[in-house]
């Protein structure tokens, strides 16, 4: 058999590559022909139009929208989450090979090929999977305004100081000998990135349910969102009405003369008429005074309170180690920085710190006691410092993995405790990532690090006595199974 495939992840850094690799490994176990396009963030090469063609079938494992899914139309596609292809890639390959045989008996009919709606999920998904598909699309196209806009101004703070903000306009004023010229500079820049994180969010929920007709309808959602302060949830809101719309545009019949025009002039100008409307007049003002009130939440934290949050974001962000629940608190966390305010900076400090726990710790646990992991894990966690220290959570996916009843909830308690303590500890930070490299932006720095070095050994100190609960004394650590090397909870 021949296959092609699409992987692709939220963040495009770790499971986009486990799956590759797994798929990749399974059809040369079984004689398969494969070949996979990796949409990650480290950019693709794009399957030639020869491959697709003599590909018997098409697999899409993917937690987001495929780019240029046109490309495969009239092939069987089978579509599932990532981590199914991480799980059980064999499995997969024989849904795949099915599917082809089917297609080959019913030739009129293409078995699981891509829904008559362009939604970017398989028409047999259920509602919750297609729902957290298109959230998880527009996330993974914010990231990187969020990496480059906030990095700019942390360091602009760093250059010039928090009054940095007060600086006139660099089109008016700037000094390339001034040190604070150069910090406004990189204040503005940044600032202007970070205006397009509502509207690329908005933008790109309602490509993954509608496709491109959808995008400008979504875009101007989002900035309406902006405009009238319903923030982050009000973008949410304005993807998903913008695909909404243009998916129930898209499923009226019109005459042949028209439909030629339909994506590119009368489903982009209906689609932003409606969105703008409803998010100026209907459901902007409602939700702009439910983002207030959660301002106003966070600026009232303190003492156990603020603890509790802190714990409870750095359980998520270690939950599922960059999976959906992880980026629901990344994104708040991002999100308060938007809104501004100390406790804001504080959440985002807590949920980077927490996200450095697991990978540093299992890479400490493996150092400390390394007859209690195999080799493999050995060598991985000599990698999970420098993950670990990057605030790239998947390091610790390689032990999970393997092991995730003992090592899942060890990291849970570790990153947990992290987050407590750093917003017991009032640390901040207006970074939105860089992990220990960042450490010169925070406010509190000391309490901040000792915070992380206090999870990282409860968390190795955890791992290392969940690994010798039911094993025999002295006996070494096994090797993991191709399966258990794969699976991931993600």
């Amino acid at each position: 058999m021949k296959y092609v495939a699409i992987t692709a992840c939220p963040t495009g850094i770790a499971h986009t590559y486990m799956a590759a690799e797994a798929l990749e490994q399974a059809a040369k176990d079984a004689g398969d022909e494969l070949k996979v396009e990796t949409q990650g963030s480290a950019g693709s090469t794009p399957l030639s139009a020869e491959d697709i063609q003599a590909a018997d079938a098409v697999i899409f494992a993917v937690d987001v929208g495929v780019r240029d899914r046109e490309r495969f139309a009239g092939k069987p596609v089978v579509e599932v989450p990532v981590k199914q292809a991480i799980n059980d890639a064999s499995a997969l390959l024989e849904r795949a090979a099915d599917a082809a045989r089917r297609q080959v008996a019913e030739p009129g009919r293409p078995a699981d090929s891509e829904p008559a709606l362009d939604s970017k999920v398989t028409a047999g998904a259920g509602f919750g999977s297609r729902l957290r598909q298109w959230l998880m699309t527009g996330v993974s196209y914010m990231i990187p305004f969020v990496a480059a806009g906030g990095l700019l101004i942390a360091l602009s703070f760093a250059l010039g100081g928090y009054q940095i903000t007060d600086a006139p306009p660099v089109t008016e004023q700037f000094d390339a000998a001034s040190l604070v010229s150069w910090a406004a500079l990189a204040n503005q820049i940044g600032s202007a990135a970070f205006e397009f994180l509502v509207p690329v969010l908005a933008g790109f929920i309602a490509f993954a349910i509608a496709d491109r007709p959808a995008i400008a309808p979504g875009f101007v959602g989002g900035a309406i969102a902006v405009t009238v302060g319903a923030g982050f949830l009000g973008g949410l809101v304005a993807g998903l009405l913008a695909g909404a719309v243009i998916a129930g545009l898209k499923a009226v019949k019109v005459p042949r003369g028209l439909a030629g025009i339909m994506p590119v002039v009368v489903l982009p100008l209906v689609g932003t008429l409606v969105v703008g409307a409803l998010m100026f007049v209907v459901v902007g003002k409602p939700i702009a005074l439910a983002m207030t009130a959660l301002t106003g939440w966070l600026t009232g934290l303190s003492g156990a309170n603020a603890a509790l949050l802190g714990a409870l974001l750095g359980a998520m962000i270690a939950f599922d180690m960059g999976g959906p629940i992880n980026k629901v608190a990344y994104t708040f966390a991002v999100g308060g920085l938007s809104i501004g305010g100390t406790t804001s900076l504080e959440i985002m400090a807590a949920v980077m710190a927490a996200g450095m726990v697991p990978p540093l710790a299992l890479a400490l646990a493996s150092a400390v006691r390394g007859s209690l992991f195999t080799p493999a894990e050995r060598a991985n966690g000599r990698t999970a410092w420098l993950l670990g220290a990057s605030f790239i959570t998947e390091g610790a996916i390689p032990f999970a993995a393997a092991d995730p009843l003992r090592i899942i909830p060890s990291t849970l308690i570790g990153a947990a405790t992290t987050g407590a303590l750093s917003m017991s500890f009032g640390a901040t930070l207006r970074a939105p990532h860089g992990g220990i490299f960042v450490t010169p932006l925070v406010g509190n720095p000391l309490p901040y690090l000792a915070a992380i070095v206090v999870g990282v050994v409860v968390s190795a100190a955890a791992v290392l006595v969940a690994k010798q609960i039911g094993r025999p004394s002295g006996e070494p650590a096994a090797e993991p199974t191709t399966e258990q090397a794969a699976a991931v909870a993600a």
